[in-house]
């Protein structure tokens, strides 16, 4: 069991829950569930015309769900800045539209936690750790097949994609699901279920925002 260590050159009021998972795992409605300051990592995604974006292997458009197609480095940012003085700004992402569609301030109002969600914040687990800003990092870990279908419900119900593009990503990562957890848990998340999830982020509540990472 390893604890997220102080850094004196860093003062923090609070630690982030970075909660990674498959598109479709559940992230967004456990993090409503618990009630805490949401950063939602999604809204660091690159804009659509951006020339840096990475194709999928068929060359047939945008590979959404690599990590080259999120700005990792202004996630990172934000984190620094709520940890420090429990406000940022954030960007605010357009799915449909494939670009930012303007920002907003997030506040904590004094949350001793707060829970940075997104199917790429297991890549911020090291760097957190390494900082002093982590509370814990989880995995949310589900069946594919429910996770497929929680993931293509809650698309064509915002109307994210077109019902084809729609099916064709969701079997690409119903296939891929168990590799995509796997990398993950190996930049440092620990898999777990909704439940599980959910009472692993109160320890880091009840304790000030401090807790052991990896209990």
């Amino acid at each position: 069991m390893s604890v997220s260590p102080l850094n004196p050159a860093h003062p923090t009021r609070a630690r982030v829950v970075l909660l990674s998972g498959p598109s479709g795992s559940g992230k967004s409605s456990l993090a409503e569930r618990l009630a805490l300051p949401v950063l939602q990592l999604d809204d660091f995604y690159k804009d659509g015309d951006d020339p840096s974006l990475p194709l999928l292997p068929d060359g047939s458009g945008t590979d959404w769900d690599s990590p080259l197609s999120w700005h990792g480095a202004e996630a990172l940012a934000a984190i620094r800045q709520l940890v420090a003085g429990g406000r940022a700004e954030v960007p605010v992402y357009s799915i449909p539209a494939n670009g930012r569609a303007g920002s907003r301030t997030l506040e904590l109002d004094g949350a001793p936690a707060f829970i940075a969600e997104g199917i790429f914040a297991a890549e911020l687990v090291a760097a957190c750790e390494a900082e002093g800003l982590l509370g814990a990092a989880l995995c949310l870990r589900n069946r594919p097949l429910t996770t497929a279908w929680r993931r293509f419900r809650r698309d064509v119900r915002e109307g994210r994609k077109s019902v084809p593009y729609l099916l064709r990503r969701g079997w690409r990562l119903m296939r891929a699901e168990r590799g995509i957890v796997a990398r993950q848990v190996e930049l440092g998340a620990d898999a777990c279920a909704g439940d599980e999830a959910a009472a692993r982020v109160r320890a880091v509540v009840r304790q000030g925002g401090r807790v052991a990472v990896g209990a």
